[in-house]
């Protein structure tokens, strides 16, 4: 099947940059969207909800001004990541706000329901569901989702345990939509490899975090260019669900990255008050394993000129057209 448009005719290569809590505000989505991979980012990052009205109205027109005066050369589209978790007080407003200012790409995690779908479809926008295994993957696309994010062992935040490799094997044995791969993908080498895996494109979080327009803390962008895969910890304390994180973060919060507990799934909450506990999620930084390509704190604008420039070597190199 062939890609829709939405995710092939706009793109200076084939990456989605994945929605990243706290992180992903307007300023660096527009900034991916130009650089020419789709931009993201999660409704909830726009606290309070109202906040996300303004936020959509600032990426739809600026992107709209931008390929005004660059029409040879336009935006690749944007993306909102919605929770679909039972917590989620939102979801009904965050949905309705996309449908209002018709969001091309819905990104849905930690559930899938009917009508988030539906009402994405109502105006032509496309969704696509993060899983972590065969199993989810059927449930999204049972219940009416376009594509799928598989997401592997190394990627940064709410991270999956398989293989790359089998995961993407096992999808690609009864599905022939737009899938994407999510884990450890952090130069264009990488993003070529998730290609000749059978993905339709790679999706890309941590190296985004190492930019001028990620809204991190100074120290937490440095941290991401200091450190590689030996630093990162798979944890499920901090957010209920198993996720990856920088060892360094969890030493200064005062914990033992090798000895931390189990958390209880059924305590994630992620309703418009967030979790009373939740500054562990500010605390504790997120992080994949693919972190040893990022060497600078730089441009994001620099950092796909990075991707794109070995992603044309790495073809080079294979004599792939």
């Amino acid at each position: 099947m062939a890609l829709p448009p939405i995710l092939s005719e706009r793109l200076k290569l084939p990456v989605v940059a994945a929605p990243l809590f706290i992180i992903s505000t307007p300023d660096l989505v527009i900034a991916q969207c130009k650089a020419g991979v789709v931009g993201s980012f999660p409704a909830l990052n726009a606290r309070p909800a109202e906040e996300l009205d303004r936020w959509l109205e600032k990426i739809t027109t600026e992107l709209a001004e931008y390929d005004a005066a660059n029409p040879d050369n336009p935006s690749a589209p944007f993306a909102v990541n919605q929770i679909v978790h039972g917590s989620n007080d939102r979801l009904q407003h965050d949905v309705e706000m996309c449908v209002k200012w018709k969001v091309p790409i819905c990104i849905t995690s930690l559930g899938a329901k009917e009508f988030v779908n539906e009402a994405i479809h109502s105006y032509g926008g496309i969704v696509l569901h993060d899983i972590i295994n065969n199993r989810f993957a059927k449930k999204a696309i049972e219940k009416g989702a376009d594509g799928l994010i598989a997401v592997a062992a190394g990627a940064g935040g709410h991270a999956g345990s398989l293989s790359p490799f089998a995961l993407i094997q096992e999808i690609r044995e009864w599905f022939d939509g737009p899938l994407l791969l999510s884990g450890s993908i952090a130069n264009g080498d990488a993003v070529l490899a998730s290609l000749a895996m059978g993905a339709d494109l790679a999706y890309i979080g941590s190296a985004f975090i190492a930019t001028k327009e990620a809204n991190a803390q100074p120290e937490y962008k440095q941290s991401i260019v200091d450190h590689n895969a030996d630093d990162i910890v798979l944890s499920s304390l901090f957010t209920g669900v198993h996720g990856n994180y920088l060892k360094p973060s969890i030493v200064a919060a005062g914990l033992d990255p090798n000895d931390l507990p189990e958390s209880d799934p059924s305590k994630m909450s992620f309703g418009s008050g967030g979790n009373s506990d939740s500054k562990a999620w500010k605390d504790i930084w997120g992080c994949g394993q693919g972190i040893g390509a990022v060497k600078a704190v730089d441009s994001t604008e620099c950092v796909v000129d990075r991707l794109h420039e070995e992603y044309n070597s790495a073809k080079q190199r294979l004599k792939v057209a």
